[in-house]
């Protein structure tokens, strides 16, 4: 080897780890822009359209369905990315968040997650943490106890969530670093129900937890999913020859799951609308449903849906989308609707059917 070949291999290595440490420090940094005055004007105006609905009005959380606040302390110092961006863009199975994403069937383009994603941590106002990706190590048989003992009330004895956040969740896991899990663990989060544990649990006892949690990762890969055809308006009425069902309605809202299954097998006239974001819509959905995500601007979409059939929608919340759905309906004059009160979940959890698009797809 002679020395000028030397010297370019020495410079090609130097260039290459000043990648790395420039890598390394930008993960320690402020997110690389500032929106402008029109980017986070639209940016407002998303939260309010596609998210307050569960993460409430001013970010403040758990208007529905357990969704975190976006003003906390310990999310927002996480970093933008992986906490924040990711679950809005493509969603988390097994939850009511769905993906966002225009490739996955949501409202919104790449950009516009990304300038809602740096508009909430500009809201928020809080530096960010540099989290280490390094494994956490810990006993996983005490986590499990441990966990058991002081998480599964909340989380689940299988981290499904019960009144608060499915923590095997693998979009979660995939997502959050052992660092990061046993942050919230320790610490808390501020302006929700979870309470730092610091100060109860041993450093051993908050260790296994973490390492707990993340041996029932079920892994995540990234795909473009493979996306069914949206109906046409002359679809949206299923049965068209059949009769009308007669509801008995709880509250004068509410039809239970089973009477709705009743109906559909006894294929009586209706139109169903999935009120949930179109790319959880995608996944799994009532067969015969009409995507009409919460957000939709009405006096564009009901010209397809007749004043003379029943109308019943449903959510994942289990209700909150769809009785804001049917409540604007019912303003434009629409009197025979009605919501599913279990909602999706519940819905299949008693072992209702759905019709399933590419589930592997949707995995994130």
């Amino acid at each position: 080897m002679t020395v000028t070949h030397f010297k370019s291999i020495t410079l090609l290595f130097a260039a290459f780890f000043s990648t790395l440490v420039l890598a390394a420090e930008r993960e320690t940094i402020s997110p690389p822009r500032k929106l402008t005055a029109q980017q986070t004007e639209v940016a407002k105006e998303n939260y309010q359209k596609y998210c307050a609905l569960c993460h409430g009005k001013n970010r403040e959380g758990h208007a529905n369905d357990h969704a975190p606040s976006l003003r906390s302390k310990s999310l927002m110092e996480s970093g933008v990315a992986h906490q924040i961006l990711r679950p809005m863009q493509y969603g988390r199975a097994g939850t009511a968040m769905g993906g966002y994403l225009d490739e996955v069937g949501g409202p919104m383009t790449l950009a516009e997650t990304w300038d809602l994603t740096y508009w909430l941590w500009e809201q928020a106002g809080y530096d960010r943490l540099k989290f280490s990706t390094k494994p956490v190590h810990g006993d996983i048989a005490l986590g499990e106890r441990t966990y058991l003992r002081e998480c599964a009330s909340c989380h689940g004895d299988k981290g499904q969530g019960v009144n608060a956040p499915a923590l095997t969740n693998p979009s979660a896991l995939a997502h959050n670093t052992d660092e990061f899990i046993r942050h919230a663990i320790e610490n808390g989060r501020q302006g929700t129900p979870m309470l730092p544990f610091k100060d109860k649990l041993s450093s051993d006892e908050i260790n296994g937890i973490t390492a707990f949690l993340r041996s029932k990762s079920l892994g995540w890969k990234d795909e473009k999913p493979v996306l069914q055809s949206l109906p046409k308006p002359e679809d949206y009425v299923i049965n068209k020859q059949g009769d009308d069902p007669d509801f008995e309605l709880k509250d004068g809202m509410y039809v239970m799951s089973k009477d709705l299954n009743d109906a559909l097998v006894a294929k009586k006239r209706m139109v169903l609308l999935d009120t949930r974001v179109t790319s959880v819509w995608q996944t799994a959905h009532i067969e015969g449903s009409v995507p009409l995500p919460y957000y939709t601007d009405l006096n564009e979409t009901v010209a397809g849906i007749p004043k003379d059939v029943q109308i019943v929608a449903y959510c994942s919340c289990p209700r909150a989308a769809a009785d804001y759905t049917i409540n604007k309906l019912r303003a434009k004059g629409y009197t025979r609707t009605a919501v599913l009160w279990e909602g999706i979940f519940g819905w299949m959890h008693l072992g209702y059917p759905v019709s399933r698009g590419d589930i592997d797809a949707f995995k994130n």
